[in-house]
């Protein structure tokens, strides 16, 4: 950020302005493109490294530190991290569509950039300021050696004849770092890998320590388990990223074809139709944070009032929703500008209806990502091995680049196969038929549904085995961690 403020702010390392009506502008030199790609990679790194591992620390600190306090007595979890954790995204993303870039319109680039590197220097300044205080989970190891341990052991193994679940090896000190709020209990699951457990000659040096690329223990073969079996539910979540792409693309587009007056001297930029959908989903996590979840609590008797799975069902169900007002919504934008003589008209023509029919569908779905974004990342961090949950939120920022991604495919498919029958995304929208695609997302939305209550209804949620509160009192003593409280056994 400090070189992409730089870049805007800096004369010598930015090209000049065009000249008024000038046919050709200066264009940037390579030292220039350099010191500007450089800050965009340090920042793609910086997000990458960051989202996921901030996601799980936050969460380790509220979620894992109640849970212990309401076990000796005090306030118990209230699992309201996640809500609060994207209440802040979109806090932020809200301020960034509307300050940030109301300061680089009328101010000036070096400040518009300047403001979040400033806030962002101060963002890091308290995260150390306040590190004595928090919640730490010692390092035990990359979870993705591990994860290639179990797999390569059960390959090696593949000819082995399984004994009795009680034979499979286990040993509770190697697995002491990754297991402190206990370890994962065996299942009949994806067998194939419980091989990895077998004990054979060789697979023990004479120390006694397992060679882990042979032989490992019951609890890290069951934390490969519980990734492949969360993996079908993941990815049914990549499919409302691609279904809410076009809110920052086709949905612009025809935002620009309306009447966007306001007052008689402004218009409502066509970006900033997705402040409809920050302010929806910043009010409705308000409002199932605050309201809904004493409301279901009631019914359910469900500490979160609906399960996570449940949530996300939800979520995507709204989502749905969303496509098909967007769909019924452009059918009329359609038959205006058929009505006004308008289907050919030229560039920047505005056809006589208000852009704020385009309200609903955006507010949808932020309603839709309220419901579905907080469900999936509650399930992930929740049902992934306690020591891969910034694995489990990586995996979550890695479903919005694939659905971004499958977005982009999906549209250069409709556009191979509509080009015979008439294109159904093309330039002019008004002979466009991009109600069409909204009902085949709509479609498609459906199918992912059916297939999101399928694997629901064969998932298996990892057992884990729990340790006794005067354990898990001396394990936060020595370790500054505490227990999720999910029920199990006892550590023997």
């Amino acid at each position: 950020m400090v070189f992409l403020t730089l870049s805007a702010a800096l004369p010598s390392l930015r090209p000049p302005p065009c000249a008024k009506h000038a046919a050709d502008c200066q264009r940037a030199s390579s030292s220039q493109i350099a010191v500007l790609y450089a800050s965009l990679l340090f920042t793609s790194i910086g997000t990458g490294g960051t989202h996921p591992c901030i996601m799980a620390f936050g969460a380790d600190q509220l979620e894992l530190d109640a849970g212990a306090r309401g076990r000796r007595g005090r306030k118990g979890p209230k699992w309201s991290f996640f809500n609060l954790y994207f209440f802040g995204i979109e806090l932020a993303k809200l301020t960034a569509v509307t300050v940030i870039v109301y300061i680089q319109e009328n101010v000036g680039w070096g400040w518009g950039l300047g403001v979040p590197t400033i806030a962002m220097f101060a963002a890091v300044v308290a995260f150390v300021s306040g590190y004595s205080m928090y919640v730490k989970m010692p390092p035990a190891g990359s979870p993705l050696v591990r994860l290639a341990q179990v797999a390569a052991a059960a390959f090696k193994k593949r000819k082995a004849v399984m004994p009795e679940p009680s034979r499979l090896y286990e040993d509770k000190v190697l697995d002491a770092g990754i297991s402190t709020t206990g370890r994962l209990l065996h299942t009949d699951q994806l067998k194939f890998f419980d091989k990895a457990a077998i004990i054979t000659d060789g697979d023990v040096l004479p120390s006694g320590e397992p060679k882990l690329w042979r032989l490992s223990t019951v609890h890290r073969v069951e934390e490969l388990k519980s990734i492949l079996r969360m993996l079908p539910i993941w990815a049914a979540g990549i499919l409302l990223v691609t279904s809410a792409s076009h809110n920052s693309s086709f949905a612009i587009q025809q935002a620009r074809t309306m009447d966007r007056d306001i007052t008689p001297h402004f218009k409502i930029p066509p970006a900033s139709m997705l402040i409809f959908t920050n302010l929806a989903m910043l009010l409705t996590l308000a409002f199932y944070d605050r309201v809904l979840v004493r409301v279901l609590r009631r019914f359910t008797g469900h500490p979160n009032g609906i399960t996570h799975l449940q949530r996300a069902g939800v979520g995507m169900t709204i989502a749905m929703l969303a496509n098909a007002v967007a769909a019924v919504v452009e059918s009329r934008r359609k038959s205006v500008a058929a009505a006004s003589g308008m289907l050919d008209a030229p560039k920047g023509s505005s056809l006589p209806i208000s852009v704020f029919w385009l309200v609903p569908q955006y507010a949808i779905h932020g309603v839709a990502d309220a419901f579905m974004d907080v469900g999936r990342m509650e399930f992930l961090y929740d049902q992934a091995p306690e020591s891969m949950r910034s694995t489990a939120a990586a995996l979550y920022w890695l479903t919005m680049s694939i659905g971004s991604y499958l977005g982009t495919l999906l549209v250069t498919i409709i556009h191979a196969k509509t080009q015979r029958s008439g294109q159904w995304l093309q330039d002019n929208l008004n002979r466009a038929k991009l109600d069409s695609y909204y009902w085949l997302v709509f479609g498609l939305q459906g199918l992912n549904l059916i297939y999101y209550f399928v694997c629901v209804r064969y998932y298996t949620f990892k057992p884990l085995e729990t340790v006794k509160p005067e354990e898990e009192l001396e394990l936060y003593r020595g370790n500054g961690n505490e227990g999720d409280g999910k029920k199990g056994g006892t550590l023997k």
